[in-house]
């Protein structure tokens, strides 16, 4: 690569945040863009963001952001100097970053050479090894027959990781406990290895059952400079993905941040780095720390690290690729206060975290200032495609202390409003006011540990489900009213009809309301309408509790007013004065959203000849979402139980079990392994045990 070759157009090899997050800073520094785009992606809003744009193809990886090819002709003939490949696609491929070299396209990013070192997990344990990086005992040899796996495995002891040599994300990746579980997890990792990374080549090493996952940013240039900007903790993980990271990693002395700082230099320095990169290490409950990885690109949670350090890490990554020298000496970094990053994604945290595809028919994101960021690559009425990672956006937050900044994160949180597919805010927002996370008290089984916690509804006890569908009757009847005055108004603006107030003289006036909630049961509603010092006042009783209403719509706003009366004490019946409460609504067609803090409340308004049809659950055999079927694990006649596995499908590069829901036979299959199933299609079919014994 030539010294100080000033780059004047840059390329983006992405999509998505990371696409807009990259033309943010080019845009800053007087650095034209320019934006690829699939099928899926023709109106994305990187696509906008960017001063051009190029068609790749199709809206699978493969036919678009893959074609490594075809998008440095584009570099070429868009006049563009450079290509940044943000995370994920190409942006380890050292095939790629090798063409780019010899084309003479700057790759932002390392050399070729420096991807592969770090491209196989095996080969790169040997060469921390040899820098005297710490690593944890395992098996990183060639040598991949089964028999020689199970005996290294055996002889290695009890838990272990077998994972992917090539891969990341926690992509073919298992944890077993004993000796009889390796065959089967050893074969399973294989096919979900080759699926993702195109390779099947295994590693394996002991499992440190309660460690926090640490890294360090660091960053080399070409004049042989290399230093460390903080680290991060990234022990909040969801199948080995990350899910909450903060910077700096809480609890680390002073002496062992600058060990593993050096140690992560050291291994920068072991494969004459340069750019941008991450070393993760695992932190044992005694201090100790092991290598783990080195990711060769810049990381999803670099924002954290930006917060903190008042650095542009895309700017440093364009300079140092244009042959400039770091900004900064490691005596100059300064750290100062502290941020989180949490991942909003689409998927139902509901049902085994399975990613959600569809239409954002609604979205509100929290004020961004100095306190609070935004990444986002979506926006209101785009579609989450079922073809990429369902990532809606990344909200990172800072303060002064760990404390402040986490009273930040849970602000926000409760301020993030998505309604039209499933969401994970309101696990999110579980885990940052989860006792044991504000107190750093937390390794990376912590989803697992308080699982249950985590799923549930918020923690917060202010709102419960009762109370929102208190509010959500009451909802519907303000939106009744709304449009039948509009009604009466249209047809005669000046008739006192127009008032609608729903009041009868001498009389009391009841409204049914039937709504579907998320659990797919109806909830029957009957609603009063009385009078109250004059005032017309809506009462219902749910669960044996009376809850007295009365609101306005103002805007997507329910401004509600409730009071109370539950149990009983030595006086009678307990009543809670007044509660006036804004509630944020979103509404399409007949399905509408309550927001109450971080929890999103879906209620569909229904009609009541449809009930019995409302009722009716999906079927368990069904797809859960657009894939591929890998393999069935019985076959058509065999006796099954509950909770048996029937066959294994791939979804977003993930694999997914189909299990029976009841004891039964299996009576037939409708789709054979590798074939493309859409989301719903029904995959097999089970003879209940009872019928079978009728018949």
């Amino acid at each position: 690569m030539p010294n100080q070759s000033l780059i004047k157009k840059l390329l983006i090899a992405n999509r998505g945040e990371i696409a807009c997050r990259i033309i943010k800073t080019a845009k800053a520094m007087g650095v034209r863009t320019v934006a690829l785009y699939s099928d899926a992606d023709v109106d994305a809003r990187h696509v906008a963001l960017a001063d051009e744009s190029f068609y790749l193809g199709g809206s699978a990886p493969a036919d678009s952001y893959l074609k490594g090819d075809l998008i440095l002709d584009i570099a070429k003939r868009s006049g563009s100097q450079a290509i940044h490949p943000g995370y994920g696609f190409l942006s380890e491929n050292a095939e790629f970053a090798r063409k780019c070299e010899q084309a003479g396209v700057i790759f932002v990013g390392p050399s070729s050479d420096a991807i592969d070192s770090m491209g196989s997990k095996s080969a790169a344990k040997e060469i921390m090894g040899a820098a005297k990086v710490p690593l944890v005992p395992g098996y990183h040899g060639d040598g991949q027959d089964d028999a020689l796996l199970v005996d290294e495995a055996n002889q290695m002891g009890f838990p272990l990781l077998i994972k992917a040599a090539f891969g990341g994300g926690g992509k073919g990746m298992r944890i077993v406990e004993s000796s009889d579980e390796v065959l089967e997890n050893i074969h399973s990792a294989r096919r979900e290895a080759i699926s993702s990374f195109g390779n099947d080549k295994l590693l394996m090493e002991r499992y440190l059952r309660q460690p926090r996952h640490v890294e360090v940013q660091v960053f080399a240039d070409s004049q042989g400079n290399c230093i460390y900007l903080s680290d991060r903790d990234c022990s909040i993980q969801r199948r080995h993905q990350k899910v909450v990271e903060e910077a700096p990693a809480p609890g680390l002395s002073d002496e062992l941040r600058v060990k593993m700082g050096e140690a992560a230099v050291a291994a920068a320095k072991a494969i004459d780095y340069r750019g941008a990169g991450t070393v993760e290490f695992l932190l044992d409950t005694d201090d100790s720390f092991y290598f783990m990885e080195m990711n060769t690109r810049l990381q999803v949670e670099h924002p954290v690290t930006e917060m903190v350090t008042g650095q542009d890490l895309v700017k440093w990554q364009l300079m140092v690729a244009s042959g400039s020298p770091l900004p900064l000496s490691q005596q100059e970094v300064r750290v100062h206060g502290h941020s989180f990053e949490v991942r909003i994604y689409a998927e139902d945290p509901q049902n085994e975290f399975l990613p959600a595809s569809g239409k954002l028919n609604f979205l509100r994101e929290p004020e961004q200032s100095k306190f609070v960021r935004i990444d986002s690559g979506i926006r209101e009425n785009d579609v989450i495609s079922n073809f990429y990672d369902p990532m809606i956006s990344k909200l990172i937050v800072w303060d002064e202390s760990r404390p402040r900044a986490l009273q930040r994160m849970v602000h926000s949180l409760e301020s993030y409003q998505i309604s039209g597919l499933k969401h994970n805010i309101e696990f999110l927002s579980n885990i940052t006011e989860h006792k044991a996370f504000s107190e750093a008290n937390f390794s990376t089984d912590f989803i697992e540990r308080y699982g249950d916690e985590l799923i549930g509804r918020s923690l917060s006890a202010s709102n419960d489900e009762q109370n929102a569908l208190a509010l959500a009757a009451l909802y519907q009847l303000c939106s009744r009213k709304a449009a039948a005055k509009a009604c009466v108004n249209k047809q005669d603006p000046y008739s006192p009809w127009g008032t609608v107030s729903g009041f009868r003289l001498n009389s009391d006036s009841t409204h049914q309301v039937a709504l579907l909630d998320d659990n797919h049961e109806i909830q029957h509603l009957d609603v009063t309408e009385i009078s109250i010092a004059g005032q017309s006042v809506y009462q219902v009783e749910i669960a044996d509790i009376t809850y007295q209403l009365k609101g306005e719509l103002i805007g997507e706003m329910l401004h509600s007013e409730i009071t109370v009366k539950s149990g009983q004490d030595n006086q009678g019946a307990v009543t809670a004065s007044g509660h006036k409460v804004k509630v944020p609504v979103s509404q399409v067609d007949d399905d509408f959203t309550l927001f109450i803090n971080a929890t999103s409340y879906h209620y569909r308004a229904i009609q009541t000849e449809l009930e019995e049809e409302q009722e009716c659950l999906e079927d368990k055999l069904k797809a859960p979402m657009n894939g591929t079927i890998v393999t069935h694990l019985v076959q058509k006649g065999d006796q099954v139980t509950a909770g048996q596995g029937l066959m294994v499908m791939e979804a977003m590069k993930m694999e997914y079990t189909i299990e029976s829901p009841f004891d039964g036979a299996v009576s037939a299959f409708f789709f054979e392994p590798g074939e493309l199933v859409s989301d719903g299609d029904l995959l097999v079919e089970v003879e209940p045990a009872e019928s079978k014994e009728q018949a």
